[in-house]
């Protein structure tokens, strides 16, 4: 009997596979195109290429602590902090293993958040044991900055051992500033403010970390990865050189910064970003002197993914970002409800997104298995990538000087803002894609709800000294939301939507492709597409078009029936009052002849959807 330690060469009979045989497979399917074509490129400009061998030699790189779970982390934004506590007691109850206290005014509290007083901090604390284990982490601006002194003093009143408690204090001058793109006070008049409050915490007996270096700020203004990368570093050095100047040791230091980064439903590059923030962290580490140790990694869920239209679909969104920061060794995770760009999120929208992370840790068991990536060639070049772009960009930011005079400089804005200009003309061109938002609307979808809450208001923090670019935060749907938008107050002041007519020609072999390619693309804006059987007859189409009630008609068809029937179709749809006739495909050699006959735009794939849409409703606005 064969032993059962024996190896099992299930491949042996096969010959081996190599990348010259997968070339000859691939060039047969490409017909002649380049191989280019396959190769992707990030917002950096770093390649992704289609295949990459095993990686040799490396190590994982080194996270949590082997099968550690990450902190299943809950946001607390809720602006009545009574309500606030009940829902705290409700997340921990059911799973949650931290909470994310986000008040009034931090970076990341987008439009809500707790009131940052001491009343307020004891009511939503009021029962939870803070030294039971519970992960802690504070949101807060300058505006909300004394929250984390009155978190000190409840802890205190209550006879809590501070070293028991588990608290991310998240002290970030600099997102403030970044967001705002201004200051009252220059770089080192905050330092001793902030390097105070961290060295009063710290002989109060709290181990940190206390400073936060967040890479949201970033990635929510629509910058890239090596941006975002590069801006933690830039400003967990900052934060580093200030305690260090309060007199701590720079030992001790290490661990009182902390990092943020969002994740996105781009798994693979998320895994990459924070493996790559881990390796550039511990090549800082060792700059200064110091033996490296893992950073403590929280991770959001990408405030700028989150879509108001079919907002259901950023449960899938969430799902992959937590994978894929999950995957990559962060400690701590928050999940953005899936409502939030709608609203305060109500206990369906918290329950989602506390169950999105206990599924994949208890049933996917994500934590088992420390850095699961380390030898995919794909994700460890990538890593590897990303490493050597963001320290080429850290150091342009030492060079202006520290975090806040690159910020004054314009250093990092002028990157973002390159590649959010190129990151919208993706999203108008639908090459980037938008789930519910851009592609495969749902104009007839119910409405999600959420909690009514009045927000905190917080009066301005200081004066506007020291203006520079800001960073505020978007959502990349929000162009195509707001033709949405318009499109629903046309449903509410007439009754009816605007629409097209989809003036299909031939059978539905010929049309059917282009007709569902052309709904897609003008739902994307609000304009409901009323859909025909082919027609042959200008006669019939004319008439089918006056009963739909639409201002607006779309030829559908394929080439060959263009050829003889796109220009009498379109003669007769302008003579039957159509303010506007498109054509469903690209611009060919009968364009001139077509445009003559009525035509007067075209819809494809790859073509500009967002400026076709808002120049559709300009014409319609029209007297």
């Amino acid at each position: 009997m064969t032993s059962v330690t024996d190896d099992l060469p299930l491949a042996a009979d096969f010959p081996k596979a190599t990348v010259e045989d997968w070339r000859k497979l691939v060039d047969g399917v490409l017909k002649g195109a380049p191989f280019e074509k396959l190769v992707g490129k990030t917002y950096d400009g770093i390649r992704i290429d289609p295949l990459y061998p095993r990686a040799k030699g490396v190590a994982p790189v080194v996270g949590r602590p082997p099968a550690a779970p990450w902190q299943i982390v809950q946001r607390i934004d809720h602006p009545d902090a009574a309500l606030a506590n009940a829902q705290a007691l409700t997340d921990l109850e059911n799973g949650a293993t931290g909470l994310a206290l986000v008040f009034a005014g931090g970076s990341g509290a987008h439009g809500f958040g707790l009131e940052p007083s001491a009343d307020a901090v004891a009511k939503v604390l009021k029962d939870i044991h803070l030294d039971a284990g519970i992960g802690l982490e504070l949101q807060i601006g300058p505006q909300s900055r004394m929250a984390a002194i009155h978190v000190a003093e409840y802890v205190k009143s209550k006879g809590l051992d501070p070293a028991a408690c588990n608290i991310r204090f998240g002290l970030d001058p600099l997102a403030a500033a970044a967001v705002w793109g201004h200051s009252p006070y220059t770089w080192d008049e905050i330092v001793p403010a902030v390097a105070g409050a961290i060295k009063g915490l710290a002989a109060l007996g709290f181990k940190g970390p206390f400073a936060s270096a967040d890479g949201r700020v970033i990635h929510d203004a629509g910058g890239s990865e090596v941006q975002e990368l590069a801006f933690v570093l830039a400003c967990g050095v900052a934060y580093l050189r200030a305690i260090e100047g309060a007199g701590i040791p720079l030992e001790q230091a290490q661990s009182m910064v902390y990092a943020r980064l969002a994740a996105d439903a781009d798994q693979f590059l998320t895994m990459a970003k924070f493996r790559a923030l881990r390796l550039l962290w511990a090549r800082i580490e060792q700059a200064c002197g110091l033996t490296p140790k893992p950073l403590f990694i929280a991770a959001d869920t990408a405030w700028r993914m989150l879509t108001q239209r079919d907002p259901y679909v950023n449960m899938l969104r969430a799902t992959m970002a937590t994978f894929a920061a999950g995957l990559a060794g962060a400690n701590a995770i928050t999940v953005l409800p899936h409502t939030l760009a709608l609203g305060l999120p109500d206990p369906f929208a918290r329950r989602v997104a506390r169950n999105t992370q206990l599924l994949l840790l208890e049933e996917s068991n994500l934590a088992r298995v420390s850095d699961p990536a380390a030898g995919a060639g794909g994700i460890e070049t990538l890593t590897a990538q990303l490493c050597d772009a963001a320290w080429a960009l850290f150091q342009e930011s030492e060079k202006a000087g520290d975090a806040f005079a690159a910020l004054q400089q314009g250093v990092f804005q002028s990157k973002v803002a390159a590649a959010r200009k190129a990151r919208d003309a993706n999203i108008a061109k639908r090459r980037d894609v938008l789930t519910g938002a851009s592609e495969f609307p749902n104009l007839h979808e119910r409405e999600a709800t959420v909690l009514k809450a009045t927000p905190i208001a917080l009066p301005p923090y200081g004066e506007q000294k020291y203006k520079f670019d800001a960073l505020p935060p978007i959502r990349l749907a929000e162009p195509f939301e707001a033709l949405r938008d318009k499109s629903d107050a046309a449903l509410k002041a007439r009754g009816a939507r605007p629409k097209v007519f989809l003036a299909n020609l031939g059978t539905p072999a010929d049309f059917t492709a282009r007709a569902t390619f052309a709904k897609s693309f003008f739902e994307a804006g609000g304009i409901e597409a009323v859909d025909s059987e082919g027609f042959a007859d200008p006669a019939k189409l004319t008439a089918a078009f006056k009963a739909s009630g639409a201002e607006l008609a779309c030829l559908c068809s394929s080439d060959k029936v263009y050829a003889g029937q796109a220009e009498p179709a379109a003669r007769a749809l302008q003579t039957a009052g159509s303010r506007h006739i498109y054509l469903a495909g690209r611009p060919t050699d009968a364009e001139a002849a077509l445009r003559a006959a009525g035509v007067t735009g075209f819809v494809f794939a790859g073509g500009d959807a967002l400026a076709t849409l808002q120049d559709a409703y300009r014409r319609m606005e029209q007297p």
